[in-house]
Order: C-alpha cells, then structure tokens, then sequence
C-alpha cells in the first residue's frame, strides 16, 4: 500500500500517529476506508479517525451481532464504545471516542 499523493500521505501519516501500535492486517483496510470518495471532504485527521472508529466498531465488537438482533444504531454504538475505547488504547492511539486520551496533533 504505498502513498502517492498529498492527501495519502497525510492520511497515512495521520494513522501513524493516531494507532502507531495497530497491525498491518487493521491498518490497511483503515487507510483504504480513508482514502474512499465518501471521506474526501473531511480533514486527513477526521478521515483517519473516522475510518479507525468504523473498522473497530465493525471487525473488532458485537456491534453488527446487537443490530441484527434489532438494536437502533444508537443503542448498538453505546453497548460497543468500551470496546471500542480498550482497541484504541491497544493500539496505542492518542484519542479516544470522546477526544479524550492526549492531545492529538490535528495539523497532520
């Protein structure tokens, strides 16, 4: 997976310093949801962020098991965030669901 344009390098530049721990197997599909057409109006940063949160939530907790046994979106979100939350600090990220964890360098 290699960065060839400004956008992608900023991209992966934003994951490394948002999930430096993160394996290649995760980080890959992370960086490719990322860099997909629906993202490109957010900021690297919010992209990157974005995408972490969606790929844990989906390959990583029950969320997609809670709604198929008929949990609103809502409900399904609040039952995973712990999890959620215990993978972003496996990882070693800088920013928890809430912004909370360290400062994140939002110039990346």
């Amino acid at each position: 997976m290699k960065a060839n344009t400004p956008r992608q390098r900023a991209i992966h530049k934003a994951l490394r310093a948002l999930i430096p721990l993160a394996p290649y197997a995760d980080f890959a599909p992370i960086a490719e949801a990322a860099r997909s057409k629906h993202m490109r109006d957010l900021t690297p940063v919010n992209g990157a962020f974005l995408a972490t949160i969606a790929h844990i939530r989906h390959q990583h907790t029950d969320y997609d098991a809670l709604r198929d046994e008929g949990y609103d979106h809502d409900s399904a979100r609040y039952f995973v965030a712990e999890d959620i939350e215990e993978k972003l600090r496996e990882w070693g990220s800088s920013r928890g669901l809430d912004g909370e964890f360290a400062e994140f360098d939002t110039e990346l």
